[in-house]
């Protein structure tokens, strides 16, 4: 992707084609904590049939950025994530990946406050 505008642009409408609101602050703390990734095409996807790239999303992000302790819960959570963008998605996007794991284990406060921003508004 281009620009910054034309990650976010994809990431959103892929929340959309999903049918999920997302709250707007948490997805751009999200994609910039990603940094330059989010413009890499291999780096910006989540393969799911990886299982070392999955356990890498668990280790580097799920405990490194959002503080988890490692347990079932969070490959459980890796595996509900994985369903809800679909098993023949060959194209899940990272930033999306790591907000639906945010969500589903009620961590927005954490992150939002790790990157500084306020809470604004729930989705």
């Amino acid at each position: 992707m281009a620009t910054y505008e034309d990650a976010y642009e994809t990431f959103t409408n892929e929340m959309n084609d999903m049918g999920m609101q997302h709250h707007e602050e948490l997805y751009h703390a999200i994609l910039k904590s990603l940094g330059n990734t989010i413009h890499d095409k291999d780096a910006n996807l989540v393969a799911c049939s990886d299982k070392e790239e999955l356990n890498q999303v668990k280790q580097d992000f799920l405990i490194g950025k959002l503080g988890m302790e490692d347990s079932p819960r969070l490959d459980e959570v890796l595996t509900q994530v994985c369903g809800a963008m679909g098993q023949s998605n060959r194209t899940k996007h990272r930033a999306t990946f790591y907000y639906l794991c945010v969500a589903i284990l009620n961590k927005e406060e954490v992150f939002i406050k790790k990157m500084g921003l306020p809470l604004h508004q729930t989705y």
